[in-house]
C-alpha cells in the first residue's frame, strides 16, 4: 500500500455515502470482522477474487490486505469514487467493474483460480448465487454473506423445515460450511436479521447425474406445493404416478422427505422420459 488509507467512516462521510435500500446496502465498518471474512476465504495470493456491491470498501481493503487480486463489482456511482482511491493505494491490485452484478459473467473474469468473496445485497442474493451455481466449476470457492435464514435453507437437511429447493440444487454442487454469525448490530443500518458467513466448497463432481434446468424444474415443482404427496406435486411435469415408479420414490412422500440424490433421479427421468 502506498499510502495509508483514511478509516471508513471519514470516507463515507466525505462522500456522503449513506445506504440506500433500493440497493439492499448495509455497510461493514469493523475491520476485525471484514479481515475475518478475507481469512475464512483461504490463500488469496492466487487468481481472482471478486467482490460484488464492495460500498464504502471495508472488504476490499480486507482483501487487498490479504493479497488478493480484485475486481469489485458496484452499480453505485458513489462508492465507485472511493473505490477509485483504494485502487490507487493498492496499485495494480483492484479492478473496479462499473455495473450491476446481475447482468455480470462473473465466471468469466480475471485469471483462475477464481473465487467470490463478497457481502451480498440482500435483495438480490440468492438470485447471484443460482447465477453462480451454473458455473460452479469455473470457480475455486464462494464465501459470503447472506441473511442467516438464506445459509440456514442452504445447509438444511431433508426432513427439516428449511430443506427447500436452494438447499437441493446448492448441496448438489457444492459442500456448505456455515462459518459464523454477524450481529446486525456490525452494519449501518443495522438490517432487521442477523446475517451468516457461509463457504460453499464446489464439489469435485455433483453429488449425482442432473441437468440444472430439469433438477430446477422437478424442485420447484415439489416445493412448490410441499405439503402435498409428490404424485399430487409433480403433476406439472407429466405422468407423476410413472415418474415416481421409475425412480422408486413413494408416491405419497412429500418433498422434504427426498435426498438430493432422488431429486437427482427424478430430474433423469424427466429428461428421459
Amino acid at each position: 500500500m502506498s499510502e495509508p488509507l483514511p478509516p471508513l467512516r471519514e470516507v463515507i462521510a466525505a462522500h456522503g455515502l449513506t445506504a440506500r435500500k433500493a440497493l439492499g446496502q448495509h455497510f461493514l465498518f469493523d475491520m476485525n470482522l471484514t479481515g475475518r471474512i478475507a481469512r475464512a476465504a483461504g490463500d488469496l495470493a492466487r487468481g481472482t477474487t471478486i467482490e460484488i456491491g464492495p460500498g464504502p470498501g471495508g472488504l476490499t481493503r480486507a482483501l487487498l490486505e490479504a493479497g488478493a487480486q480484485v475486481i469489485a463489482i458496484e452499480r453505485d456511482e458513489r462508492a465507485i469514487a472511493i473505490q477509485t482511491e483504494i485502487g490507487a493505494a493498492y496499485p495494480g491490485r483492484l479492478t473496479i467493474l462499473a455495473a450491476d452484478a446481475l447482468a455480470v459473467e462473473t465466471h468469466t473474469l480475471g485469471e483462475a483460480p477464481r473465487r467470490v468473496v463478497a457481502n451480498l445485497p440482500y435483495n438480490v442474493s440468492t438470485v447471484l448465487l443460482l447465477a453462480w451455481l451454473r458455473h460452479i466449476g469455473d470457480f475455486e470457492s464462494l464465501t459470503l454473506m447472506f441473511q442467516k435464514e438464506v445459509v440456514d435453507r442452504l445447509a438444511a437437511a431433508p426432513r427439516t423445515p428449511d430443506y427447500g429447493r436452494l438447499s437441493v440444487i446448492t448441496q448438489w454442487l457444492c459442500a456448505v460450511r456455515p462459518l459464523f454469525n454477524v450481529d446486525r448490530r456490525a452494519f449501518v443500518p443495522p438490517p432487521k436479521v442477523t446475517s451468516t458467513v457461509v463457504r460453499l466448497d464446489p464439489r469435485p463432481e455433483p453429488l449425482a447425474p442432473a441437468r440444472f434446468d430439469v433438477l430446477e424444474r422437478v424442485t420447484a415443482a415439489a416445493f412448490g406445493q410441499r405439503r402435498k404427496m409428490l404424485r399430487q406435486s409433480l403433476k406439472s411435469l407429466g405422468d407423476a404416478e410413472a415418474l415416481l415408479g421409475q425412480t422408486g420414490i413413494d408416491p405419497t412422500a412429500r418433498a422434504e422427505e427426498l435426498n438430493v440424490e432422488q431429486f437427482c433421479a427424478l430430474a433423469r427421468a424427466v429428461e428421459h422420459r
